[in-house]
């Protein structure tokens, strides 16, 4: 497995927190800790900016993507409206994690709880080659289910 340097700043607020972490050998992403000063409650239904107390400096051909942490997903309906987000090479501010509460109950969120994971991954630049027709595949133009649910047919 390779390793790739990635540059971090610890801020100020968050000089007792860990930095981001993997937490087993085998973890692709890094579990990230809240830095709020004060616990913050998201109602059911709302979303929240959470800060995470660091910057980084994504190295140019990578993203990190920000991914919601299954467990609290599948507990607390806890996720992230825009998931995977993106953190871009070029953004140098404080990291902010956006959560969700799709849960029926209200969710606090206090300091140092881990919210998010991030995973670092290499990006493919797309080079766009207009066409006058598509090639014709099996499927053709069909989505948003058209394929059905059932696993098998019969």
């Amino acid at each position: 497995m390779s390793s790739v340097p990635v540059q971090i700043t610890r801020l100020p607020h968050a000089a007792d927190l860990p930095l981001p972490r993997y937490e087993t050998e085998g973890s692709a992403g890094m579990d990230v800790v809240a830095a709020v000063d004060a616990p913050v409650t998201i109602p059911a239904g709302a979303r929240a900016l959470i800060p995470t107390g660091f910057k980084v400096a994504i190295p140019q051909g990578y993203e990190i993507q920000v991914r919601p942490r299954s467990g609290l997903a599948l507990k607390k309906g806890i996720s992230l409206p825009n998931t995977p987000g993106t953190i871009d090479a070029d953004y140098r501010g404080e990291v902010g994690i956006i959560l969700i509460n799709h849960g029926e109950e209200a969710f606090e969120v206090a300091r140092g709880d881990r919210i998010a994971q991030l995973v670092l991954a290499p990006v493919t630049i797309a080079t766009w080659v207009e066409v006058d027709q598509l090639s014709e595949t099996a499927r053709g133009e069909g989505g948003f289910g058209s394929t059905g649910v059932a696993a098998v047919k019969g």
